[in-house]
């Protein structure tokens, strides 16, 4: 029996789950036909779903149907929950759209097939309410064709006509119809599975009409996947049931067995597999099946396990920001723990903790989401809480390519960072990638810039909003053979990006609905003069009937409670659905920036200058400035292209290009000499930049289970990995010349007070009875913080939310790797260059002596 995953996805109110529901029961799953609207749907079972009569989260059944075992995966129809639908679609082996009958296609619907498209789901389309609507089948399959594709067909009338039409598709398909005037099914199946046919079939969820035939082709015309022997999983969802973490992914590769151990050395307790609420043990699951994983602790949803890989990027997006207000006598940093535990459940909340106004804020897409949130909050965590008015959330990008350029040189630190900064389209988001030779910069100093530049929500410069739509280049960067030290790479690469930001031509971005209005004729004009007002724009509709659709695009800011005002002038017979576009430029960018008041220049968490050193103290020098301060060329080059319609330039050598670069892009560029770096005159006192001492604070088994090397050697001695940890750290200290402690978890070992020791050059804790790492290094991180500028290296990513709002920077162990390797490699290349000085050979020496004799 072939296994599949299969999808169901559809606009609110289309049908999608009584399609599920009808499927259910035909397939035996079910002895009684449940419904939305009875609040006994077999797959809305959450009590917020029965209430509102909604899908709010995306849930699972098994159906065994002739020759198909099918996990059909009901997904949210709500836009504020697109996010929820859009992670299912990571797992699925096809997908099924359900249109509304009495509406055909919606904007959402829209939203729905291009987001099949970027994850290239073959799908099937179930048309349903057929046994209400006034629309014919004909009609409602040309809205499908105009508006989704060209090659959806109607697949339960096959005729002459059908052939014909399926003929069309392939070259191969119509030679086969040339010769048999039929096309066999086996032929068609590979085409659904690519994308390139679509086939449509209509009827009555609710009275289960054409149903039984929907079912027979989602058995006949579909193919089980193929997956490889070796293990793999791709991770979809994170939920909490009982106080237990469930990891829900799907086996893609192999199979995964209870009790073994997966990624970062966590170990799988249960393995379940899910049927509405309730579900089975296995000791083993194999490809193709959809199972909750118990006992893991640290992964995300969008993570491959195994061979599999990291997924795409989600498309969708939240576009409100909100600030959560608490209650007086809540605990802050106890609600900020528990709501990074629902950004687990739901990553695009995006919680973030301001510092600076002792706030929390969280994204959100909508007002629904709102009241299932604040319900969630106090079920789980028995607290009232409220939300603000919220705000648009903004985006920044760049209209011209820019090198941006960061320096950070305070006493014996070192390091400078070239980056190219170049537009995308519109919806690209963030791309990294490096152009740098190794003879300019190690490899594991260009892995670490790459790692700096993706930690972290970089910001622009006219809102301090995110940045997205770029592309970011590492061209050239440098190191001291001495003064790099941990951090100096991330200084520099952040002010680079920053810089370039100010050099270049910024905008800014919002978000744009696509919106459907159906109104009276009556109302057209005034439909047609809010959307101007609105900053919107639309199609013009057919005006000689009774009842007008308009569809068209405005901004978020301007619609985002049109839909009162529709039902008042229209006198409740208008309809509007609006669907997240994606961002645009900002239909008011002037008056956004002045509202919002940002000023790149006394943001001090983003700095756009850059600091060098000059008579033993370092200084700082402004964006406008730094270039001419900085210790390399630019890592600019310049393409010939030999075309008839463009003007093309040569250059005798590499400096004559870049001269001719910048003086077009920013002046004559007066060069300056190696002594010319040191500033002649006197620094200001209130120039010099005054660095605290480093104390580094080190999660001991956070790091060991992240390093392969020590992981490995952990699997056999933990006691050995303990020793060989605080060996390369000891290391890694006498270059850096901070305060390290190595915290060790010891909380489970009985009457445990605690230990501090100093091995070698570094500080070892081990904690006490009932304290874990993480409590031990907030409380001294708190402690610390006003005396040293504390790092914290963790791959845990509660732990790092809360130690920066404690004031702590953080670092991930991988990227603590990377800069353990990237230092002793420098010193390494250090040790042989002044080998190379004093070397002497054999043969030389007999050559002496034969010229002497």
């Amino acid at each position: 029996m072939k296994k599949l995953v299969v999808g169901i996805l559809a606009h609110v109110d289309a049908g999608k789950t009584t399609l599920s529901e009808s499927m259910l029961y035909l397939s035996g799953r079910i002895r009684q036909l449940g419904r939305v609207d009875h609040q006994n749907a077999f797959l809305d079972y959450d009590m917020q779903e029965r209430n509102r009569g909604i899908t709010i989260f995306s849930k699972q059944a098994i159906i065994n149907w002739k020759d198909v075992e099918i996990t059909l995966i009901d997904t949210p129809g709500h836009a504020d929950f697109s996010a929820e639908m859009e992670r299912t679609l990571q797992i699925l082996d096809y997908a099924i759209v359900v249109i509304n009958g009495l509406d055909g296609v919606q904007t959402h619907s829209e939203t729905i097939w291009n987001l099949l498209s970027h994850y290239h789901i073959p799908t099937f389309l179930f048309i349903n309410k057929m046994d209400i609507t006034s629309y014919s089948q004909e009609h409602l399959l040309g809205n499908i064709q105009s508006r989704l594709d060209e090659h959806c067909f109607d697949f339960t009338n096959q005729d002459e006509i059908f052939f014909e039409s399926i003929a069309l598709v392939d070259d191969d398909l119509l030679d086969e119809y040339m010769e048999h005037q039929t096309i066999q099914t086996q032929s068609l199946i590979p085409y659904i599975q690519q994308r390139k046919i679509f086939p449509v079939y209509f009827g009555s969820a609710l009275k289960t009409d054409g149903v039984t035939v929907f079912m027979d082709a989602l058995d006949t015309y579909t193919k089980e996947p193929c997956y490889p022997d070796e293990f793999g999983a791709q991770v979809y969802k994170v939920t909490h049931e009982g106080g237990h973490r469930l990891t829900h992914v799907k086996i893609v590769g192999g199979s995964l067995k209870t009790k073994e151990k997966i990624k970062d050395d966590e170990k799988v307790d249960q393995i379940r597999r899910y049927s509405g609420h309730k579900y089975e043990m296995l000791e083993i699951a194999t490809p193709g099946m959809v199972v909750a994983l118990k006992g893991l602790s640290s992964i995300q949803p969008g993570e491959g396990l195994g061979y599999k890989q990291t997924s795409l990027s989600p498309l969708l997006s939240s576009y409100m920001n909100y600030r959560i207000v608490l209650p007086d006598d809540c605990d802050q940093h106890q609600m900020l723990k528990n709501l990074q535990q629902l950004s687990q459940e739901d990553p695009t909340l995006h919680v973030t903790y301001h510092q600076e106004l002792d706030e929390i804020h969280i994204q959100l897409m909508g007002e629904i989401q709102i009241e299932i949130l604040k319900n969630i909050i106090q079920e789980r965590f028995h607290v009232d809480v409220s939300f603000d008015q919220g705000q648009i959330l903004y985006k920044e990008t760049i209209l011209n390519p820019v090198e941006g350029v960061g320096h950070f040189e305070p006493l014996r630190h070192y390091a400078e960072v070239h980056l190219l900064l170049e537009p995308l389209e519109v919806g690209s988001g963030l791309q990294f990638e490096t152009d740098c030779s190794e003879d300019v910069l190690s490899r594991s100093y260009q892995r670490l810039i790459l790692t700096h530049l993706q930690e972290k929500e970089h910001l622009g410069v006219l809102t301090g909003s995110p940045i997205t739509d770029m592309k970011i280049t590492l061209l050239c960067g440098k190191a001291h053979q001495k003064h790099t030290e941990g951090g100096d790479f991330r200084e520099a690469t952040y002010r680079a990006v920053r810089q370039g930001l100010k050099m270049a031509q910024s905008i800014l971005l919002e978000p744009y609905y696509q919106f459907r209005l159906e109104i009276p004729s009556t109302c057209l004009s005034r439909a047609l003069y809010d959307i101007e007002q609105m900053h919107g724009t639309f199609e013009m509709p057919d005006t000689s009937l009774e009842t007008i659709i308009i569809e068209g695009e405005a901004p978020v800011a301007c619609m985002q409670n049109y839909h009162q005002e529709v039902i008042a002038y229209s006198k409740g017979k208008g309809k509007l659905s609006c669907s997240l576009k994606g961002y645009q430029p900002c239909h008011n960018q002037d008056e956004v920036i002045e509202k919002i008041g940002y000023d790149s220049e006394t943001d001090m968490h983003y700095p756009t200058g850059s600091v060098f050193c000059a008579h033993g103290a370092g200084f700082y020098v402004s964006w406008d400035q730094v270039r001419s301060y900085m210790h390399i060329q630019s890592g600019l080059k310049e393409k010939t292209v030999s075309t008839s319609q463009q003007t093309t330039r040569t250059y005798a050598n590499e400096d004559e290009e870049l001269d001719d670069i910048f003086t077009r892009t920013y002046g004559p560029v007066q060069r300056r000499l190696a002594d010319d770096y040191y500033r002649k005159e006197p620094v200001q006192e209130s120039m010099q930049v005054k660095m605290k001492p480093e104390c580094l604070l080190i999660d001991g088994y956070n790091v060991i289970h992240a390093w392969d090397e020590l992981k490995d050697l952990a699997s056999v001695n933990l006691g050995s990995a303990r020793e060989r940890l605080i060996d390369i750290l000891s290391n890694y200290q006498g270059y850096r010349q901070c305060l390290m402690i190595i915290v060790f978890d010891a909380y489970k070992v009985k009457d445990n007070q605690g230990t501090l020791e100093k091995n070698h050059n570094v500080y070892v804790v081990y904690t006490k009875e009932a304290q874990t790492a993480d409590m031990y290094i907030e409380r001294v991180t708190h402690h610390l913080a006003s005396d040293y500028r504390v790092i914290v290296a963790t791959s845990d990513a509660l732990e790092q939310t809360i130690v920066i709002g404690r004031g702590a920077r953080r670092m991930s162990s991988r990227e603590l790797k990377l800069e353990v390797e990237a230092l002793g490699q420098e010193k390494f290349d250090e040790f042989l260059r002044k080998q190379e000085k004093s070397r002497n050979f054999l043969l030389e020496d007999i050559q002496k002596l034969k010229t002497k004799e």
